[in-house]
């Protein structure tokens, strides 16, 4: 064992390891405190599974009676089950951060900060977090679009991008989340400015009708919109034969790069949060 310490403290390679596995090992004691408060609440999540599934069958049934509103000849079913996926994992993220007000107000975060893990780790820690509540609402979704009729694949490779999709999507919009609690610090405020933010962010997107519909305006507001990227990657992997508008590739950039970009930022906010 003496050997083995000294071999580290020689080989760069061997305290990168040790540092990427005390990293690892911060992330997974933040993301099982925050599964254990689903634990001990999970009609939680029975709650939010009510929203999407109001979305595919009343709405979705309602404007698939509209001609036109989707491309080609996809139904309208096959069109929106990505978007709900998409508005469920928005709108189960973007709340997120009231749970590091929490944190701070029952002394928890205090206790975290004194810690010498890594700001950032915190912040991911909280994001696969809010990543298992929004992989429930894609079991949901794939469900009740299933039960509605829609074309969806089942490809293991697909699956396995839509759960990346998933991730990356609670990750960005839960850090993004987190640096708004960190602004604003006090839970009334913060949920003022969530409710404001999630109909905008929705709206201007592609998740419940195309691009091409939008005035000029709006399609501007959507290019800088995370989410509209988000839907495009989903529905080219959920829906059979539909292919992304912007590159799949180049969807699954532009989120893993904003949600890096929130994560450093959220990391160095943090703090902020216990003054």
């Amino acid at each position: 064992m003496k050997y083995s310490a000294h071999a580290d403290q020689l080989h760069p390679a061997g305290r990168i390891f040790g540092a990427v596995e005390d990293y690892a090992m911060q992330v997974a004691g933040v993301l099982h405190a925050e599964l254990q408060k689903v634990r001990h609440d999970p009609v939680e999540l029975f709650t939010r599974a009510v929203q999407p599934l109001l979305w595919l069958v009343l709405f979705g049934e309602v404007m698939a009676r509209v001609r036109g509103i989707s491309p080609g000849n996809l139904s309208y079913i096959d069109y929106l089950s990505a978007g709900i996926l998409a508005q469920s994992v928005l709108f189960v993220a973007i709340f997120f951060g009231i749970s590091a007000i929490w944190d701070r107000d029952l002394g928890i975060l205090h206790r975290m900060l004194v810690s010498p893990a890594p700001r950032t780790s915190i912040v991911v820690g909280k994001a696969f977090a809010a990543s298992f509540r929004g992989l429930l609402q894609g079991v949901i979704v794939y469900s009740v679009a299933g039960l509605l009729g829609a074309d969806l694949s089942f490809s293991p490779l697909h699956i396995l991008g839509v759960v990346v999709l998933i991730a990356l999507g609670c990750g960005l919009f839960s850090t993004l989340s987190l640096i708004i609690a960190c602004l604003v610090k006090t839970r009334e405020r913060f949920m003022g400015i969530g409710q404001l933010l999630t109909m905008p962010v929705f709206f201007a997107s592609n998740a419940i009708y195309p691009i091409a519909l939008m005035p000029g305006w709006l399609k501007t507001v959507s290019s800088f919109n995370p989410l509209t990227y988000q839907v495009d990657a989903m529905r080219s992997l959920m829906i059979t034969g539909v292919k992304p508008e912007f590159g799949l590739a180049f969807d699954f950039f532009i989120l893993t790069v904003v949600t890096g970009i929130l994560i450093i930022i959220a990391g160095r906010l943090y703090p902020r949060m216990a003054v």
